[in-house]
């Protein structure tokens, strides 16, 4: 390994706590080095004596208040969707045409508590029980009145 490096070459040092930086090759040493025990780290006025953070300590809080915020959105955008999905299972009727999560699309035929019977084949009359919370959306809401009066 050659002792000088090459011009093009950059060169990283890092120095901790007060230690002396070596020359870099093909520069004269510094003559302005520090004493031994001399404390150089840089200190934020009216602090005390404490030495600066480099991101200073408004960055903390910044973040927390960022984070708080995020969580709070995230939340609140739920609890809407929540809600919109409560609406849309309680507001399922007889006749209404629906899809579930499985893709099944079907009218329904029964409504129970906890189960909807819809009735997927006309030919056929297959019939066939999902959950109240399988249903994914309403595709087509019935006219219950008018069906009351063509019977």
């Amino acid at each position: 390994m050659p002792d000088t490096m090459p011009d093009w070459m950059p060169v990283l040092l890092l120095s901790q706590d007060n230690q002396a930086l070596p020359p870099v090759p093909g520069e004269l040493p510094s003559s302005t080095a520090t004493p031994s025990g001399a404390n150089t780290t840089a200190v934020a006025p009216g602090t005390g004596g404490a030495p600066a953070s480099p991101f200073g300590g408004e960055m903390i809080t910044l973040f927390v208040v960022l984070m708080v915020a995020m969580l709070v959105f995230s939340y609140v955008g739920q609890r809407r969707d929540r809600k919109k999905r409560e609406a849309l299972i309680n507001a399922i009727k007889k006749h209404d045409r629906v899809q579930t999560i499985g893709g099944v699309i079907g009218s329904v035929v029964e409504i129970k508590p906890d189960t909807v019977v819809l009735k997927v084949d006309e030919s056929s009359n297959t019939r066939i029980t999902f959950a109240r919370s399988a249903i994914q959306q309403v595709l087509t809401v019935s006219a219950e009145p008018a069906a009351a009066k063509a019977d």
